[in-house]
Parts: structure tokens; C-alpha cells; sequence
């Protein structure tokens, strides 16, 4: 099995996306989390171009790091000066990294309009930088910019600039698809007569624009390419780069090509949403091997065969990816799925059960008036409890009251909720204001039960979401209000629809009270 080496940028590259940034913390926090995952290079930034960067190589050094190498970013020497004398090329050495990288220009149009520089100055500047930083570092690595585009536009050129950073004795040499416009088809023909030429190992960096860095870089692989650029869920400028996340399963699990081991690829989901999280962005839930769309399954037909066999609808075992089987439940679902909902909430269902099919018709009637429980999965497992009636009544709204006032036109509206609710034989009747009327809504139902129910100020709202249904109908749409809410001990989803947007929130969060009291509940039996 050939071993393939993985080299992330997402610390570099994929900070240049649009919407990310990342703290020196943040991009500590994430190296260590690489080198747990397995990764073999860890590009840090361009100490050359920011404080924060390097900052960075200062603060990693006091890391310790099971394996992974530092790489430090930069450019090919300025023209009319020396590698010595080069801002860029001394602030690269003063990091102290484990390795560097440089690119270089490769496409002539680069080196006659970017640089305006002689297609032979270019030359020497790609081979008298590497050289002296191969002196000062221990491994370098030379990047080909635009390798693709300038092999199509100048072949012959092309590959001279690869021959100079052969001839610098570079430790590797990678191929970019900067623009991101090739095609997986062009990529064995160009490396064929690249090889021709040229016997230091090769690397290849890919970008997305044209949808293909992740097919671009296994057919990089699939032709002798032996080490792979790209980034964490594809982060990167304007489409993003290749995404180490689908790059590194097929490498592995397809393709038979050694990288990470297989208790590190049980890991990758884990790191795909830490990275997501440390960037403040929601993960891509269709995303591949580490969605959480990525192993779910809706139809009832799907939902049927995979509980025989699941390979008869997933490419690989989730497992491996530290991904997990999720059974969806909506107007498309059959029996297969309710049965299987109820196994993973550890509810006894019977297949032939009359309740199956009663739970199973709920379900579609309340779909066709607007619910939805694939985000809402607490507010499904409440419903089938009821049907079932193994749920416990803890508590009963009598009646709620919101009033919404604005007194002056300059002053923010005043938000008040009035609830009385029913625990046993007690009724409590409670006033709270808040933040709008929801907020207002949910703190008077909570202020009224935490007396019976302590446990419900360990819960939070942790995201609210409103869809009008079905567009068109303006303010007399049916409203659909999605609530996530959360302890210390997991997230769960509630749903509410109603043509009044006060009443849909009342209804999920409701649910979502409820579903804490019924997981606490099960925890402590």
C-alpha cells in the first residue's frame, strides 16, 4: 500500500475564504487537532505577510505535537534583489518552521504581467530562492502556481520552471490548479509529460471553481502524485479548495492508499465540526462522509433495504468516518422508517402493531399541514410516545397571554407573556417580559415550572428558526417554527406550525420543555 502524505492549508489558505478568521488560539487549537487526525503537514500561514502569522509560529513551537511537520508559506524572491536580502525570504527563515513553501510563477502570461519580468529572470528566481532556502531549512517544498493553466498556454515554459526547482534539489514539487478550471480528464496526459521531465516527487493543489479539486486531486493520485493539498471541509478563496474531508476517505477506503490509520479516519467528522465551529459557521449538513445529511435516509423504500443490508443504499459504513445512520421520518416515510426511528430512541414498537400505521398516517397529515421532523426529531419522538402513551404528563398549558407594546415612537417595543400552567393538581400563574414576544413566551413558561422542574434552567435556546409556508400568501402564510435547545448533555430539535407566529413558537417550545423532562426522566430510570 502506497503512502500518500496529506498536507493541510487550511490555517493559510483556507483563511482566505470569505466569512473566515481565525485567531492565533483558534489556529493553535486547530493544528493540535490535525496532528491528532493524522495529518503529515500543517501550513501555518505566511509569516511574510501578517503579525497574526507570526505570531502563530511563535506560539506553536511551545505545542507538542505528535508528528505532524510546520510548513511555513511565502513567495520566490523579489526581482533585483537577493534570496539574503529578502524581506519575504528572511522572514520565512526567522520562523523557524519544520519546512517551507514557496510558489513561483509558472504560466508566462503571470511573468510578463504580473511580474513584467523576463520569462529567463523568472528562472533564476524560482531556483536561487529554493536554493537558499534549502541551505537555512531542512525541507522545502516548491508550489507551481498555475502549473495547469501555464502548461496549456506553454508547455515547453512550463515545465523549465519545474526543471529549476529540480535543479534546486527541492524535497517536492506540486502541481497547482490555481484557477481551479481543469478538468479531471486533462490531468494524466499533462503528469505524463511532466514525469518526462522531472523525477522529484510530486504534490498536487487543487481549488473548486470549476466543482472538480476533489476529483482533480485523485486523479493526481490514481497517476503517481504522492502528496495532496487541500483543506478542511474545503475552506478556501472563492469556491474553496480540495476538501481533505472527501479526499482523505477515498484515499483511504477506495483507493487503498495508506494515509491516515483507521482509528484516525473515525475521527474526521469529529474534526470536519470543530473546524466548522472554531470559524463560527453552521456545517455543510450535505456535505460528503461527514454530513449529516451524508447517511440519511428519507424514502421508505431506502429506509426498508438498509435495514437488511446498508450498503444497498451507502457507498461506505458511516462508522468509519465517525458518521452515523439516521433514518428520517416525513410524508415519504413507510413503516421501515417508524420502526426504525423507534429503535434508535429505544421505544418498543411492534411491526405489526395498529399504532405503527396510526403514527405513520399522523405523520403524513401533519406534514401536509406544514410540519416538518427531519430538524425536529424531540418534537417525532414526543409525538410517538403519545401515541404509544407511555408519556407521562408532567405539565399542562391552561392559557398563555403576550402583549407587545410600543409606547413612544423612539423607544424599543415592550414585550410581556402571561401563562398559567397546570403540574398535578397545582396551577401556576406567572408573568415574565423579554427580548420580543417569544422570549418573553419562553421565560414565563419556564419561571412558571422551574418550581416543580429545577432542572429546566440548565436548558438554553439555542437557535430559532421561522419559515413561512407556502410562499405566497403574505402575512396570512401558515408559519413553521423550528427551536433548537441544549444542555450539558446534548441538542435536541422541536417543531410548531400554526398561521400565528406566536402560537407556532408556543407549541415548539413547549415540546422542546417537554423532551428535556422526558430525556431527564430516562436518564435516572
Amino acid at each position: 500500500m502506497s503512502v500518500i502524505k496529506l498536507y493541510d492549508t487550511t490555517l493559510r489558505d483556507g483563511t482566505q475564504a470569505e466569512d473566515i478568521s481565525f485567531l492565533v488560539v483558534d489556529k493553535i487549537r486547530i493544528a493540535q487537532k490535525l496532528d491528532e487526525l493524522g495529518v503529515h503537514y500543517i501550513e501555518g500561514g505566511w509569516p511574510g505577510s501578517n503579525p497574526k502569522d507570526i505570531a502563530f509560529f511563535k506560539e506553536i513551537k511551545k505545542v507538542h505535537l505528535s508528528q505532524a511537520r510546520i510548513a511555513a508559506f511565502g513567495s520566490t524572491r523579489r526581482a533585483k534583489t537577493t534570496p539574503d536580502k529578502d524581506n519575504n525570504i528572511r522572514t520565512l527563515v526567522q520562523a523557524e518552521p519544520d519546512a517551507v513553501t514557496i510558489f513561483g510563477k509558472t504560466w508566462d502570461f503571470h511573468v510578463h504581467e504580473a511580474l513584467r519580468i523576463s520569462l529567463e529572470e523568472n528562472l533564476e528566481l524560482i531556483n536561487d530562492s529554493l536554493v537558499y532556502l534549502k541551505q537555512e531549512i531542512g525541507e522545502v517544498i516548491y508550489d507551481a502556481e498555475h502549473f495547469f493553466d501555464g502548461f496549456k498556454a506553454n508547455p515547453d515554459y512550463a515545465l523549465k520552471t519545474l526543471a529549476a526547482a529540480q535543479e534546486a534539489q527541492v524535497d517536492c514539487i506540486v502541481l497547482c490548479d490555481t484557477n481551479g478550471g481543469t478538468l479531471p480528464h486533462e490531468i494524466p496526459a499533462i503528469l505524463q509529460q511532466v514525469k518526462k521531465v522531472i523525477s522529484t516527487p510530486l504534490g498536487i493543489h487543487t481549488h473548486n471553481d470549476g466543482e472538480c479539486a476533489v476529483a482533480n486531486s485523485l486523479m493526481a493520485v490514481a497517476h503517481g502524485i504522492v502528496q495532496v493539498q487541500g483543506t478542511i471541509n474545503g475552506f478556501g478563496e472563492r469556491c474553496g479548495n480540495a476538501n481533505l474531508c472527501s479526499i482523505i476517505p477515498a484515499l483511504r477506503l477506495k483507493m487503498g492508499k495508506e494515509c491516515l490509520t483507521d482509528e484516525q479516519l473515525r475521527h474526521l467528522r469529529e474534526v470536519s465540526r470543530y473546524v466548522f465551529e472554531l470559524a463560527n459557521l453552521v456545517p455543510h449538513k450535505h456535505q460528503a462522509y461527514v454530513g449529516n445529511s451524508a447517511f440519511a435516509h428519507k424514502g421508505g423504500v431506502h429506509v426498508s433495504a438498509i435495514q437488511r443490508h446498508p450498503e444497498t443504499y451507502e457507498h461506505i459504513r458511516p462508522e468509519l468516518v465517525g458518521n452515523v445512520t439516521r433514518v428520517l421520518v416525513s410524508d415519504l416515510s413507510g413503516r421501515a422508517n417508524i420502526l426504525a426511528k423507534a429503535e434508535e430512541f429505544n421505544i418498543n414498537v411492534d411491526s405489526k402493531d395498529p399504532v405503527t400505521l396510526e403514527i405513520l398516517e399522523t405523520i403524513k397529515e401533519m406534514e401536509n399541514k406544514g410540519y416538518q421532523f427531519e430538524g425536529a426529531e424531540a418534537s417525532f419522538e414526543l409525538l410517538m410516545r403519545r401515541a404509544l402513551g407511555t408519556m407521562r404528563h408532567h405539565f399542562s398549558v391552561i392559557g398563555y397571554r403576550v402583549i407587545d407594546t410600543r409606547r413612544h415612537e423612539e423607544e424599543k417595543p415592550l414585550s410581556e407573556a402571561t401563562v398559567q400552567v397546570k403540574v398535578g393538581g397545582r396551577i401556576e400563574h406567572t408573568a415574565a417580559d423579554g427580548n420580543g414576544p417569544v422570549n418573553a413566551l419562553d421565560n414565563a413558561l419556564r419561571k412558571a415550572l422551574e418550581n416543580f422542574y429545577p432542572q429546566l434552567k440548565e436548558m438554553r435556546l439555542l437557535d430559532y428558526k421561522v419559515r413561512v409556508l407556502p410562499a405566497g400568501k403574505g402575512t396570512a402564510s401558515v408559519t413553521r417554527v423550528l427551536i433548537e435547545s441544549g444542555d450539558k448533555n446534548g441538542r435536541w430539535g422541536t417543531v410548531g406550525v400554526s398561521d400565528n407566529i406566536i402560537d407556532a413558537s408556543y407549541l415548539a417550545l413547549v415540546d422542546a420543555l417537554l423532551y428535556k423532562l422526558v430525556k431527564d426522566q430516562d436518564q435516572e430510570s
